[in-house]
């Protein structure tokens, strides 16, 4: 059944004294509530103690000319291809499931080395990279996952779960599908921009790293858009730091009847002060639907609403990403790494035809070698998402599936993780 438009499938009303704001961003209502506020609000003109004015890194930039300076593409050769071919022979060798792929069973002996040095630059240098021309049209869909899963493996070796039990299994399902499916599933049940074609505001996933593998491209639009949450901080820290305090203080993300608790308290931003051993790092992690609701998962009506503030910071987010954003053309056989933690990502609307289906695959991976410190208050959703994951218990769906912290409609089913 094709999905019905989005303001019919959220007709269940949020909490009381819910802000007027929705998934989809609306510009003017952003401006008038800018307007409301600085004319009826004391707008503290501080920062929360301790925070920085201005971070200084090769992770802030402006996507607007970022091409001139770094070169975010890395096209495989003929002799890496070779290599890669040669990885997933030995692989296939070996007669175990996916789930035991890795740098030992996947080896990749003279490609290693580039790939270790995208996982310094993802993150200590600009936060991601584009790996281009995996030929997909040369594989079969589970011997593209094998060859995206072996690559990954030599950029960061953790993969973390993305679901917990697949066919009505307890399992670790660290291989995600995002693809349009309102043409097969009702949209009620969908709580997620992810299986729909519409537009998908700027975020955060969860984990240190997202990789998106392009099995297929939209016949029509679908562009992939990535901006510095650092430089995101540095304008709003300069121009509104009360919305830096906002940012810092506790928001009540949904878990929508999904986790043992109604709602999640966490702060959006969190500030790492430089140490001995680690410099000062600035993280901002949010998905835009927990406070919002989408389609066949509005805002709980039992749950705190969230603020006039917050939801003017949401939009802050959202239009301050999207002025410094960067487009890449992302096409079919990519490879996209990015450091989840201090850059967001969007998606423009798209259109499939028959012909040409916009399908990625996502995994949620984690380098030890170079890994940030996992703030303090998301520590158990990192430990929920990377802890324990064995090779025997994971699973790569290759059909697309809904997750279930994404699936519309109540549910009994309850989730280890977070709803993001």
């Amino acid at each position: 059944m094709a999905a019905a438009a989005p303001h019919a499938t959220t007709a269940r009303a949020g909490p009381p004294g819910q802000p007027d704001i929705s998934y989809a961003p609306d510009h003017d209502k952003y401006l008038a509530r800018i307007k409301r506020r600085t004319e009826t609000e004391h707008l503290d003109k501080t920062l929360p103690p301790g925070f920085p004015k201005k971070l200084e890194s090769r992770l802030v930039w402006d996507g607007s000319d970022l091409h001139e300076r770094y070169d975010w593409n890395y096209w495989l050769t003929d002799e890496d291809l070779a290599e890669i071919e040669a990885g997933l022979t030995h692989f296939k060798s070996l007669n175990k499931p996916l789930g035991y792929v890795s740098q030992e069973t996947f080896p990749l002996p003279t490609l290693h080395r580039q790939l270790r040095e995208i996982s310094a630059e993802i993150h200590n240098g600009h936060g991601f990279k584009v790996v281009r021309g995996v030929p997909v049209h040369l594989h079969t869909r589970e011997d593209n996952i094998a060859i995206y899963a072996g690559i990954s493996a030599h950029v960061a070796p953790i993969r973390g779960r993305q679901d917990h039990s697949h066919d009505g299994k307890p399992a670790d399902v660290v291989l995600a599908h995002i693809k349009d499916l309102t043409g097969d599933v009702d949209a009620g049940n969908i709580g997620a921009p992810a299986y729909t074609a519409e537009k998908q505001v700027f975020h955060t996933d969860i984990g240190d790293i997202i990789a998106l593998f392009a099995l297929g491209e939209a016949a029509e639009g679908g562009q992939s858009y990535l901006s510095s949450s650092w430089k995101v901080y540095n304008e709003l820290a300069a121009t509104r730091p009360d919305l830096i305090r906002t940012l810092s203080e506790p928001w009540a993300a949904d878990g929508f009847g999904k986790l043992p608790q109604p709602y999640i308290l966490n702060p959006l931003l969190h500030h790492q002060p430089a140490t001995r051993t680690e410099p000062e790092r600035l993280i901002i992690q949010y998905a835009r639907r927990v406070f919002t609701g989408y389609w066949g998962l509005p805002r709980s009506a039992d749950i705190p609403p969230i603020t006039e503030a917050q939801a003017e910071a949401l939009d802050a987010l959202h239009f301050t990403a999207e002025k410094y954003a960067a487009a890449l053309d992302f096409h079919r056989g990519d490879i996209q790494y990015v450091n989840n933690l201090s850059i967001f990502h969007a998606r423009g609307g798209f259109r499939d035809s028959p012909e040409k289906q916009r399908h990625l695959v996502r995994l949620w991976l984690r380098d030890p070698e170079h890994a940030w410190k996992t703030p303090a208050a998301l520590q158990g959703r990192w430990d929920r998402l990377y802890k324990d994951v064995t090779p025997e218990k994971s699973v790569f769906p290759l059909e697309p599936w809904i997750r279930s912290a994404s699936k519309g409609g109540s549910s009994d089913e309850k989730l280890g993780g977070g709803t993001y």
